[in-house]
């Protein structure tokens, strides 16, 4: 800690909190703040290239560190600093505004939300020339330029503070702010601080240390390829690096430079690179990529305009070394179809992977989206990060609004639509509650698990009667990794990865798989085992990849093969001449132990004939447990039948115990037939005396299922 005579202190501006934005906070170490002489709540002013003012507030222990000071976006623009820059620190007296000016850096969208957003400001500390930020109902804000205080020097915003707004303002027209840029810092994006710091640390060195790479005799990189599902936030990424580093932004859409005429497109992509290069330090941003520069062994003679592109860019992205300060960043979903020359050291020379976020990254994400949003106390976003698994940020954000538009149809009776606008007052009274997103969740599915969505089933341990062992060993499989992570890796025990369900037909393999994709609320792919083979050669393989693909994307994840048997059968036993079925239980064994890791993904398979399923598939490391589900015994007999029986009108002198005394051998399924046919009998005879006296079936009489109608379904099954 470095402090000057006149109490100044010099610390490292890091990165502040989502939930700070907007509110001109200095977070630091309580230490800091004693050898400021500053308590809580107390103004002190901020120096870099410009000077700022902000409320001191003690940063939470897990982040605390001597000589360090949080600031969020707008105060590190108002400052005139990056991250990692040095600034000086000091405690100042600020007195409450008797008059601000305020310009607008867009159109005021009414006169009334000013009036809301006045309310907003209040205990806010300022200095001329700074931009701060109003927050609208929800998370809409306007952004403001403190154009003139009155007293001069710092001033806190007071409920008697006048506040005059003056024209709209262009951010371009203040000293110190960027121009042409949208208010992004790195505080808007959650879940990625370990891929935001890789990216920082190949952009921002570079552009901004360049003597570095000097010293050290190295060129610096010029490409970085941003991988991952569509939504995971690559584009975000780019755009809040370009923000926060200072320099000009260059977007290429990859579509749009494709043109009609003779070398139009190639003219458009060498436009790109030199503005960028006259404007340096700049960013140039390919977006979808793919679009672009897709492999040229794979486009047919047809396609000489993208055969262009791609040598042109190639080209381009060589000649780089010639436009110092200029990076490429580029984005793409499908880096597989990309030209493997343009994935070469020297041109990009970085692949970034941006993941599906982790629960921790869920919840920063859904505190991010959620941060102007009316949250009733019920809310719990912990919880609903954990029940969101394979969710990207795209899909979280797509939660938020429509938990808002489900609150919104709650109050849709009491809305007057002939008014012009409805009040505030009105508006204030909208709470979002933990049943709006609850009822969002059923609507929003994983957008990685689109293609292959299967609706969960609603199937609970409890609507499983018997099978307590089977039950316990899925609870082991899949709740106790998720729940008890900390205690397999100090363990060194990895979780298992596959289970065999093998058993009679009927005697509930796939309603076990139901109840486990329900209770671990994990993301659920079904996949009955004939759907995977087609007659072309190379597409069942290419059907199991991709299944295992998505899997992984959203992990964690349970994969439930039905009838597995008939997608893995042993191999050498004859079959076509194609050996369709063995190059798929080729794959498939690749998949579930191959090179690459399943981490996180359970598979679930279900047979009736183990004995023809493929040996090699049933090793521990593959399908660790094999399970069998054995006909019920007549305690399990008698469970299943209570949970068949439950809601229906079933008569006193019924005995369920007898009955499943009775039918020794029968399976789940068959217990569950009798207690259907039990109730069609019942119904039929009640329909039967209706008509018998020519008159509707009444409804008068309670109707009841009465031991002759189970009697008359027993003697039907066993038919």
């Amino acid at each position: 800690m470095d402090k000057a005579p006149d109490g100044t202190l010099r610390l490292k501006v890091t990165e502040g909190l989502g939930k700070d934005v907007g509110r001109a906070l200095a977070r630091m170490d309580p230490a800091d703040m004693k050898a400021l002489g500053a308590e809580i709540g107390d103004i002190v002013e901020i120096v870099g290239k410009r000077r700022t003012v902000c409320k001191v507030m003690p940063a939470y222990k897990d982040a605390r560190a001597g000589a360090r000071v949080q600031l969020d976006g707008l105060s590190r623009g108002n400052a005139g600093v990056a991250l990692d820059d040095v600034v000086s620190v000091r405690k100042v007296l600020a007195h409450p505004a008797q008059r601000i000016v305020l310009s607008p850096t867009v159109a005021l969208p009414s006169d009334r939300d000013l009036q809301y957003i006045g309310t907003r400001l209040d205990g806010l500390p300022v200095i001329e020339g700074d931009r701060i930020r109003g927050t609208l109902f929800g998370s809409r804000y306007l952004d403001f330029l403190v154009r003139e205080t009155a007293p001069k020097g710092p001033v806190l915003i007071a409920p008697p503070t006048l506040l005059k707004v003056g024209p709209v303002r262009a951010e371009s027209e203040s000293d110190g702010h960027p121009s042409g840029r949208p208010s992004l810092s790195y505080e808007d994006i959650g879940g990625l601080r370990r891929e935001v710091q890789r990216v920082r640390e190949i952009v921002e060195l570079p552009l901004r240390f360049p003597e570095v790479f000097a010293r050290l005799g190295i060129d610096a990189p010029k490409g970085i390829m941003l991988l991952g599902p569509p939504g995971c936030g690559k584009t975000l990424i780019a755009r809040a690096v370009a923000h926060e580093t200072n320099v000009h932004f260059f977007s290429i859409n990859g579509p749009e430079i494709i043109g009609k005429f003779y070398g139009e497109s190639e003219s458009q992509l060498r436009a790109v690179f030199e503005q960028a290069a006259k404007q340096a330090p700049s960013i140039i941003f390919i977006d979808e990529i793919d679009a672009i520069a897709p492999k040229r062994e794979d486009l047919g003679g047809e396609k000489q305009v993208e055969r262009r592109v791609v040598a042109q860019l190639l080209s381009l992205m060589d000649g780089l070394k010639a436009r110092e300060h200029v990076i490429v960043i580029a984005a793409t979903n499908i880096p597989n179809a990309i030209d493997p020359a343009l994935r070469r050291p020297g041109r990009f020379d970085r692949e970034i992977v941006i993941p599906i976020p982790d629960r921790h990254g869920r919840l920063e994400i859904l505190e991010i989206h959620s941060r102007g949003m009316p949250l009733a106390k019920d809310v719990d976003l912990k919880q609903l990060a954990d029940n969101t698994h394979g969710f990207v940020g795209a899909d979280l954000e797509a939660l938020c609004r429509e938990a808002a538009m489900i609150c919104v149809r709650r109050i849709l009776p009491e809305i007057d639509f002939a008014q012009a606008t409805l009040p505030y007052d009105s508006l204030m009274k909208l709470e979002l509650c933990k049943e709006d997103f609850l009822a969002a969740l059923r609507d929003v599915e994983p957008s990685a698990l689109r293609e292959v969505f299967v609706e969960v089933p609603s199937t609970t341990w409890e609507d499983v009667g018997g099978l307590e062992r089977a039950k316990h060993m899925l609870r082991e499989a899949l709740e106790w990794p998720l729940q008890y992570r900390e205690l397999f890796d100090a363990a060194g025990v990895r979780p298992l990865k596959g289970i065999l369900l093998s058993g009679p037909p009927g005697c509930g393999k796939t309603l076990l798989a139901q109840a486990a994709a329900s209770a671990t609320r994990v993301n659920f792919i079904s996949v009955k085992g004939p759907a995977l083979l087609t007659k072309y050669v190379g597409e069942s393989e290419r059907a199991v990849r991709e299944v295992f693909r998505k899997a992984k994307q959203a992990a964690p994840c349970l994969v439930f093969f039905d009838e597995i048997d008939a997608l893995a059968p042993r191999r050498g036993a004859g079959g076509s001449e194609s050996h369709v079925s063995e190059r798929v239980v080729g794959q498939f064994l690749a998949e579930l132990d191959g090179v690459e890791k399943l981490t996180d993904v359970l598979v679930l398979a279900a047979t009736n004939r183990r004995d023809i399923v493929d040996p090699a598939l049933l090793r521990p490391g593959r399908f660790d447990v094999v399970l069998e589900i054995p006909l019920p015994d007549e305690q399990e007999r008698l469970a299943i039948l209570c949970i068949q029986t439950r809601g229906k009108p079933v008569s006193r002198e019924v005995h369920l115990e007898t009955i499943a005394a009775g039918t020794h051998g029968r399976t789940g399924a068959d217990l569950s037939a009798i207690c259907h046919h039990a109730a069609l009998n019942a119904i039929r005879e009640r329909v039967e005396e209706a008509r018998g006296g020519k008159e509707e079936p009444p409804v008068s009489r309670p109707l009841l299922i009465e031991p002759r109608h189970f009697e008359a379904a027993l003697n039907e099954i066993r038919k």
